[in-house]
């Protein structure tokens, strides 16, 4: 019974049973509670980008065929297929239910003015709410510490590190795979500039065709971020002698604004990347649509998606195409253009702007500048003529089959 009695209150501590003030918010960074919420979109974008790697990663599974059994590209996608449906289509629900709650359940027992929660770093200290210094602490991790359960705040910490590693491995995955597949097929022959060849060498896998040489630059390229920190942790372990406090919050503070700048052009690079995906699907759509009796005529695989006779010809369902394509692709232009630069509307800070935009002004300027450099036209691909399509799909699945057979 003392157990129990026990038990109860700490979950009397960690749970409240009121929930005061739930449309307040810091007044500094917003001017109304539609911006704040605008803000805080934002800034949960970031939890769920790379939810997609299980389906992208699909493309380098390999179903073991038993001995004696002949192994063909079609009954390999069609096991991989079954294998990684559920995870596929459900790992990125559970992801939003998940993240969803914990939020939720965290604003029952910790006050929004509270100084253990971090604060946006382009901001200055909350003075009224009693803040002496900035806090990096997340948000369960202050809920544990504030409960007085023993060791309840590292079981949280240790939980924190296990999923930033599992973050960091998804994140490596995902980084070597973009970087060899941009390089993979540079022509590289006689007469090609020298970057090119430099490039090229990270197209290249080793006896087990992993992409070794991308996979270690990714690995490296960003190695030092980490230890950003400390620099915070030595300057305060000096004298003060040596250094001054207004020095020490100013070096803690611009290391929490370089990282949250980096952060927020890594989940702004990820929004345009869906942007385009939903936008190549769009158009992939309606193009089958149109020259559907065409395709089918000539036979072209892994198009037919109204074909009675062989749904596996069609490996992209999804429920509620192209519906869901077109508000996958305003959420992106929305998040991107509207939510990102919320925090402008109560005053322009450059911090902010440079998190918000300056991936999106980089993507733009890029992609004027290899237009201008190859001679490309400016308008999207024709694919009005049924033939010219026809080719386009039969050379796309040459590359799906180059990449499944590597």
């Amino acid at each position: 019974m003392a157990t129990i009695s026990c038990i109860s209150c700490h979950i009397e501590v960690l749970i409240p049973s009121d929930w005061d003030s739930p449309t307040e918010f810091d007044t500094r960074a917003a001017n109304n509670w539609g911006t704040a919420l605008l803000m805080s979109i934002s800034i949960a974008t970031f939890a769920y980008t790379g939810v997609e790697v299980v389906a992208a990663s699909a493309l380098e599974a390999k179903w073991p065929q038993p001995a004696g059994e002949m192994s063909t590209i079609r009954s390999n996608d069609a096991h991989i297929g079954k294998s990684f449906k559920f995870s596929a289509r459900f790992i990125p629900v559970l992801a939003m239910i998940g993240y969803t709650i914990s939020g939720l359940v965290a604003t029952f027992d910790i006050e929004q003015t509270s100084c253990a929660l971090p604060r946006l770093s382009w901001l200055s200290l909350d003075v009224e709410a009693g803040c002496t210094g900035p806090s990096n602490s997340a948000a369960f991790v202050a809920i544990a510490k504030m409960s007085n359960i023993p060791h309840l705040a590292d079981v949280f910490n240790a939980f924190l590190v296990f999923t930033c590693l599992s973050c960091a491995a998804t994140n490596l995955y995902v980084a070597s795979r973009t970087l060899f597949g941009l390089t993979s097929r540079l022509d590289v022959g006689e007469g090609q500039r020298w970057y090119l060849h430099v490039f090229a060498w990270f197209g290249k896998t080793d006896r087990r065709q992993v992409p070794l040489r991308a996979m270690i630059f990714s690995a490296v390229a960003f190695w030092w971020v980490p230890f950003l920190q400390l620099i915070r942790a030595n300057n305060n372990n000096q004298s003060s002698e040596k250094i001054s406090e207004s020095s020490l919050k100013g070096t803690r503070a611009s290391v929490d604004m370089f990282v949250e700048v980096l952060s927020q052009m890594a989940y702004s690079a990820v929004l345009i990347v869906w942007a385009c995906e939903c936008l190549a699907f769009i158009r992939f759509y309606h193009c089958i649509y149109q020259h559907r009796h065409y395709l089918k005529r000539e036979k072209v695989p892994h198009v037919q998606r109204w074909s009675e006779e062989d749904h596996d010809e069609y490996p992209y369902r999804s429920h509620r195409q192209p519906l869901t394509a077109y508000l996958s692709l305003l959420g992106c232009i929305f998040v991107s253009l509207v939510a990102n630069g919320a925090a402008l509307w109560n005053g322009f800070h450059l911090l902010p702007f440079l998190a918000s935009y300056l991936t999106v002004i980089v993507f733009v300027g890029l992609w004027v500048l290899l237009k201008i450099m190859r001679g490309a036209k400016w308008s999207l691909v024709d694919l009005s003529q049924p033939d010219k399509v026809a080719k386009i799909f039969k050379h796309l699945n040459e590359i799906r089959l180059g990449v499944t057979q590597s």
